[in-house]
């Protein structure tokens, strides 16, 4: 029976999974896949914003945004300790429309790597498959929102040839 199991999770494998790097393999995810998703968001922001304790409404733009039309990819290790291991990074895309020229483009709703697999060339092959996908569909340009204190991500898009288009400014109104 092992032996069955181990022949049907690498002919799954097969099937689904496709080496992004050396080590690591990249797949589809699963529209079950919202929790995992969802935990992936709140270490991203935790991460950014330690000062900040509650992330409950992540669950609402997960909820809202998360459909067949935003695809997402899990890396995982090529050869995990235990089959079922979470994944170590994720790329989230969705669509955008450019206000200049109205084309719909590519948007990067959430690309993260979890700490111990950071500066391993996994986030600029996920940015580098991302830009492939939205060539593949017809896109010419794709678009990303980074945390101007996540310097670096911003490093990071600006090596792989991003470069600002726009501003986003905020004024706290406080009572």
């Amino acid at each position: 029976m092992r032996e069955l199991y181990q022949d049907l999770l690498t002919l799954w494998q097969t099937l689904v999974f496709e080496q992004i790097l050396p080590g690591y393999n990249l797949r589809p995810g699963l529209g079950r896949e919202q929790a995992t998703l969802l935990k992936f968001m709140r270490l991203s922001y935790q991460e950014l914003f330690p000062e900040q304790d509650n992330f409950s409404h992540l669950a609402v733009t997960v909820e809202k945004y998360f459909s067949q039309d935003t695809p997402l990819w899990w890396v995982e290790l090529a050869q995990p300790t235990v089959p079922w291991l979470d994944p170590i990074a994720c790329l989230w895309l969705g669509n955008a429309v450019d206000q200049i020229h109205g084309d719909r483009h590519a948007h990067v709703f959430l690309l993260y790597v979890m700490p111990k697999y950071r500066r391993q060339g996994i986030g600029s092959a996920l940015m580098r498959y991302a830009e492939d996908w939205a060539k593949a569909r017809g896109d010419r340009q794709i678009g990303l929102q980074v945390f101007q204190r996540n310097q670096l991500a911003v490093h990071l898009y600006q090596r792989l040839g991003y470069q600002t288009q726009s501003l986003w400014m905020l004024k706290p109104l406080y009572r």
